[in-house]
């Protein structure tokens, strides 16, 4: 099997003359970019990297970081993105964890980067202005070089991701070229990418998701449009600007694009294939974006920075909340809530946790240096990745949530995703998360934080959930409506501040409603 970096050497042979990478005012052709990237791959040596060594980058989604990540494929260099947004302390984990040899970062990261401890000691490049102590990145990547030559095997390690460390401190992923090839084609054939299409490149190069969209465009001689950081009106400018073709996004993303009020005005008409991940999508944005852009396909997409393909679905809007089935190179089964084995199924329409095949192409081998982590989660070949679901009759997966999220309210399990995705539907629902907090009769009672689109009471929305068919025992009990549901960088909905009473409540304390039964 290719490397990745004779897989871009390939790309550059075969649409040469095709454009690569947008960025602002710069415009690579495939022959283009492959010069700045040999120049860095020669800056590399000139450092004294090796290939094996660990490169930090803590960068947002410029040309630059798109071309650092491709450098080190060729130079067989473990690229290390981590999050822009990070603190000094995070900075020096990430440093020593992966032992890194050296450090990437720009001016919106570069204070956290320069109180790390760790730094100082690493070799720091700097991709804007003359930072002390760093080296420019327009060095490297301005100098002539021949062609670079791929030094890595298909065996080698290609990257190394950071879980997001919700309750612990973040676990490297690391993943070899043959299981991000095999990813970026899965990728490409999942999503029926065809040749020269353009994706916006806004999901963050330190995500799974934005590693994907760039690894497939050179998959099939496409354009990598950059977004750095996500701005609705930006994003629809360059849609319509370089008529962007496919967008893969995760949720969060999608609401502000089509609930902003330039969007009705913005030529999306390019578009035309839809794909999401990294979270669940309610049944109301479903339809509206089914609706707004009438998709050629419309992809739910499954997976994790561990496994990059767990299931897809195809046809998102014909059956919402559907995660469809096991993806090209993967196997998945639904076992039991706490099954000790991978054997222990759970029977369809069973709640149960969702496990996959390590066997599978694209699949990690272990977490770095985290044995802990391996004995949880790594079971007699197969990853238990923590989601809960179930099969339906047709053997299509639906994800409900995670298994630390399920809320046990008088001894009957509810899922926060079925409740989100019913008041989504409500016309004055804007955005709704759910979670369990403590009752003393209940112990946990179902609570839905509301974000609203107009004006609305508990009272109208409880009679919405009635009538809707949702079981009682699952209707919420509290509504808290507030000015903003807390999200990660990449859109992820942050569950544990709703239950820490982490959020802003909109208007006062009096916007908390609740109903004192089950019944």
């Amino acid at each position: 099997m290719l490397d990745l970096g004779l897989s871009f050497v390939a790309a550059v042979s075969r649409d040469v003359n095709a454009l690569a990478i947008v960025d602002r005012s710069v415009r690579l052709t495939y022959g283009e970019w492959y010069a700045r990237v040999s120049s860095v791959v020669a800056g590399f040596d000139e450092l004294g990297l090796a290939p094996g060594d660990h490169l930090v980058t803590v960068l947002q989604n410029r040309w630059e970081a798109a071309t650092l990540h491709w450098a080190c494929q060729l130079a067989g260099i473990v690229v290390t993105p981590i999050n822009w947004r990070a603190k000094p302390d995070e900075v020096d984990y990430c440093l020593n964890d992966s032992n890194a040899k050296a450090i990437v970062y720009e001016g919106i990261s570069a204070e956290p980067v320069e109180k790390a401890a760790t730094a100082r000691s690493r070799i720091r490049i700097s991709l804007d202005g003359d930072r002390v102590g760093a080296t420019p990145f327009s060095r490297l990547a301005d100098c002539s070089a021949a062609p670079a030559k791929p030094r890595a095997s298909a065996e080698s390690w290609s990257v190394m991701l950071y879980t997001s460390g919700t309750t612990a401190r973040p676990k490297g992923v690391p993943r070899r070229h043959r299981a991000e090839r095999a990813a970026a084609l899965a990728h490409v054939a999942q999503n029926m990418y065809g040749r020269g299409e353009r994706t916006l490149g806004v999901m963050p190069l330190y995500h799974t998701m934005g590693v994907r969209s760039l690894l497939a465009m050179a998959e099939i001689g496409g354009t990598f449009v950059c977004l750095p950081r996500f701005d609705a009106v930006r994003a629809l400018e360059l849609i319509e600007a370089e008529r962007v073709t496919n967008l893969y996004l995760v949720p969060t993303l999608y609401h502000d694009l089509v609930h902003h009020p330039r969007f009705a005005a913005t030529d999306t008409t390019s578009v035309r294939k839809l794909g999401f991940a990294g979270a669940s999508m309610t049944d109301g944005l479903v339809k509206k974006l089914s609706d707004d852009f009438t998709p050629d396909l419309f992809v739910n997409h499954y997976g994790s920075s561990e496994i990059y393909t767990f299931t897809i679905d195809q046809k998102a809007a014909a059956k919402p909340g559907s995660a469809g089935r096991a993806g090209l190179n993967q196997i998945i089964r639904v076992v039991k809530l706490n099954a000790a084995t991978p054997d222990d199924l759970a029977a369809p329409g069973e709640e149960g946790e969702v496990v996959a095949l390590l066997a599978g192409d694209e699949a990690f081998e272990g977490y770095w240096q985290r044995p802990d982590a391996d004995a949880k989660a790594l079971r007699q070949g197969w990853y238990f990745t923590g989601d809960t679901g179930y099969l339906d009759p047709d053997g299509d997966l639906f994800v409900t949530g995670r298994v630390d999220d399920m809320i046990i309210t008088g001894g009957e399990n509810v899922s926060p995703i079925e409740i989100e995705s019913c008041l989504s539907l409500h016309v004055a629902v804007a955005e709704v998360a759910v979670v369990g907090l403590p009752d003393p009769r209940w112990g946990k009672i179902v609570v839905a934080f509301v974000k609203r689109r107009a004006q609305v009471d508990y009272e109208t929305l409880d009679a919405f959930c009635r009538t809707s068919g949702l079981a009682n025992f699952k209707r919420p009990r509290k509504y808290v409506f507030v000015d903003a549901i807390p999200k990660s960088p990449v859109g992820k909905l942050l569950r544990r501040k709703l239950v820490a009473g982490e959020y802003v409540a909109e208007g006062s304390l009096t916007n908390l409603h609740e109903k004192g039964s089950q019944a």
